[in-house]
């Protein structure tokens, strides 16, 4: 604890207070001019891949295996029979680098930001408590994993319905569901490449505690990401890699099987929640005991 907090009475705040708090934060964040460009890259990726596909298949062909298409995203050789698909597309084509690293632009700096601008100290002699402002900041951070997400595809979703025919699909297990079941496995995929991004949030937390400076905490985090990417792909550290947070994260697919194989699905899940109380525990540790000076 500071001097200058020592000196000042205890007040605790309310529920109603820290709701405040947290609308505060949340509106401070989502009104940055670099949370809406980020947001606006992530809009466009779809729309990038949609258009594409559309003029790879204009003359009738068909993307994958045996279409001209070659490799690519999971689901891709199927956007053009419904643009559905280009949800799926869109999610697993972004969650390896682009959603990551904008949850780790915004995490990283939430901390670290604030004492760069001069403005954390100032948060702290607000009756805010340090764990309270803590939690607030990963709670800001979460849901901009979760408006991120939905971002890419709602995006995804209209794009998709504008270009590509859309109606009844076929799972991964060659089974037939409905459009509409199929956008509940859309929303639900949704939700857990959102939950996928919880274990990086932390992290980026933690770091953004580390230093005083905005720029190289979202540095830092970005590098981390881009080491554990490329750690994960290494054949001989395959006894680690189910250990790295993003090792699991295109388990999301096993949504569109029939039945819904579970099993990784659990595991990243369960990975991203420990990724969450280690990393989450030691921003607590490193913000509760830091003497803030800007």
């Amino acid at each position: 604890m500071s001097r200058a907090e020592a000196r000042l009475p205890v007040r605790v705040p309310g529920p109603l207070w820290s709701l405040g708090l947290l609308r505060s934060e949340l509106s401070v964040t989502f009104r940055r001019w670099r949370t809406l460009a980020l947001l606006g890259v992530l809009a466009a990726v779809p729309v990038l891949v949609g258009i594409a596909v559309r003029i790879e298949t204009s003359d009738g062909s068909s993307l994958g295996p045996g279409g001209g298409g070659g490799g690519g995203p999971a689901f891709i050789s199927q956007i053009s029979n419904n643009g559905l698909f280009l949800v799926f597309t869109a999610l697993a084509a972004t969650l390896p680098f682009f959603l990551p690293m904008a949850v780790g632009v915004v995490a990283g700096d939430a901390i670290a930001g604030e004492a760069s601008a001069g403005t954390l100290r100032y948060l702290l002699v607000a009756p805010a408590g340090r764990t309270r402002l803590l939690l607030t900041k990963y709670a800001t951070v979460i849901a901009f994993c979760l408006a991120a997400t939905l971002v890419v595809a709602v995006s995804a979703l209209l794009v998709g319905a504008l270009l590509f025919p859309v109606g009844n699909l076929i799972t991964i297990s060659g089974t037939r569901i409905s459009y509409a079941e199929g956008l509940g496995r859309a929303l639900l995929i949704a939700l857990v490449v959102a939950a996928s991004l919880i274990g990086v949030a932390a992290l980026g937390l933690f770091v953004s505690t580390l230093t005083g400076s905005g720029i190289a905490a979202m540095a830092t985090t970005a590098g981390l990401l881009i080491t554990v990417q490329i750690l994960d792909q290494i054949p001989q550290l395959d006894a680690v890699q189910p250990y790295f947070f993003s090792h699991y994260w295109l388990s999301f697919a096993d949504l569109m099987r029939e039945p819904v194989y579970w099993d990784d699905l659990t595991r990243n899940l369960g990975l991203q929640a420990l990724y969450a109380a280690v990393f989450g525990s030691a921003a607590w540790a490193r913000f509760t005991t830091k003497d803030i000076t800007a």
